[in-house]
């Protein structure tokens, strides 16, 4: 079964990701103002444990707010980078299934409050009361059982 994913604000929808593992990048704004490529530190410097993106969340919490621009994924196996996530200006133009499945309130309100990603529709459909809670698919509401 698959979750149902939340989207009032009609952000372009993909599937690249698709559980698969892979190396990231992000395209980012850099404060002298023009755009960079910044690649895993992980796999470049050869930490012990591994690469430092797993997820394209991971890219996501990286950088300060205002800076990412794009993620994008290669898949294990494959030469080609696809866009999994990509802005312009304060509109999120495209993410990724997985993103959506993952990101929560706090991923939001941390530094992404002033984007279309910060949705109180979103957050009610979702049935988010916290940070923690996910933004765009149904929390799992936990009833404490006494003994």
């Amino acid at each position: 079964m698959t979750n149902q994913i939340f989207n009032s604000e009609n952000i372009n929808q993909v599937d690249f990701i698709q559980n698969r593992n892979g190396e990231y990048r992000a395209i980012v704004k850099v404060k002298a103002g023009f755009m960079t490529v910044v690649g895993d530190l992980g796999i470049e410097s050869k930490w012990k444990s591994g690469p430092r993106w797993k997820s394209a969340m991971d890219v996501f919490r990286s950088f300060r707010k205002g800076s990412l621009q794009t993620i994008e994924f290669k898949a294990e196996g494959t030469e080609v980078w696809l866009t999994v996530f990509a802005r312009s200006g304060n509109k999120v133009k495209l993410m990724d299934e997985q993103m959506f499945l993952t990101m929560t309130i706090g991923d939001i309100n941390q530094a992404w409050y002033n984007t279309n990603l910060y949705s109180q529709t979103n957050y009610a459909l979702a049935g988010a009361k916290t940070w923690a809670d996910k933004a765009f698919t149904t929390n799992e509401v936990k009833v404490a059982v006494s003994a």
